[in-house]
């Protein structure tokens, strides 16, 4: 089995700049306003609220609506993995595509096969997020489920246990995060059927695109100056 150095230093890349983001997200958020920080104060204020909620059908249906959306991700992801997995039998077919195609590289038969196992891998490792975060949903309903009714900043217990809820929710929200992110380095490792350099670029292309929709967007100042204003006014009930 041959590799070029190019394709080495390529999936070096990749992998580096996925576990690296990752990592670097991860730290980031303890310290600077994101998505991640913000909405887990969000989602503090929900379960306050929560809390103080003697029906709460409206939360009910908001988590029946997320847990939609990943069990729609996670459907699809094994569907895509089934089609991944089924060109392994049409290797040939897919060297003579790729080969048609201007300034790709020539293709190599076990590389094609590494190329689709690392495929495999994304969207194997994107299932088990979604579906770990479904779980950690119905986590949740539970803990909703058996939540008393009662005034949340007169009672330290109840405090406590709105935010564990909170915590456990925002663990939900962090696996399927996870899996989108997947998805995100799944499109740059289909470059690398092409060309590495290609591959490289692409990688770097999704650090800078998470970067900036998780720490610079709009949604991320919205998201903030809410989280703020949602504190102003828990301190003036309080």
């Amino acid at each position: 089995m041959s590799f070029s150095l190019l394709d080495i230093i390529a999936l070096a890349c990749f992998l580096i700049s996925w576990m690296g983001y990752t990592a670097f997200a991860r730290r980031k958020a303890k310290t600077t306003n994101c998505i991640a920080r913000c909405l887990h104060q969000h989602r503090i204020h929900w379960m306050f609220e929560v809390m103080s909620r003697e029906i709460k059908v409206g939360e009910a249906a908001l988590l029946a609506n997320l847990e939609r959306n990943i069990a729609f991700f996670a459907s699809s992801t094994l569907l895509v993995l089934a089609g991944v997995l089924t060109l392994f039998a049409q290797v040939e077919k897919l060297e003579a595509v790729i080969a048609s195609i201007p300034y790709a590289e020539t293709p190599n038969h076990a590389l094609i096969q590494l190329k689709l196992g690392v495929l495999a891998s994304i969207f194997v490792l994107a299932f088990f997020q979604f579906t770990w975060s479904m779980r950690q949903y119905g986590f949740l309903n539970v803990m909703i489920g058996a939540a008393p009714l009662g005034e949340v900043d007169k009672n330290d217990n109840l405090k406590n246990y709105a935010k564990q809820m909170a915590v456990v929710q925002d663990q939900a929200a962090h696996s399927y995060n996870y899996g989108l992110r997947s998805y995100y380095f799944s499109m740059a490792a289909i470059c690398w059927f092409f060309h590495p350099l290609l591959f490289i670029l692409a990688s770097l292309f999704v650090v800078y695109t998470l970067f900036i929709r998780e720490f610079k967007s709009k949604a991320v100042r919205a998201i903030t100056f809410g989280q703020e204003l949602l504190a102003t006014e828990r301190k003036a009930r309080s």
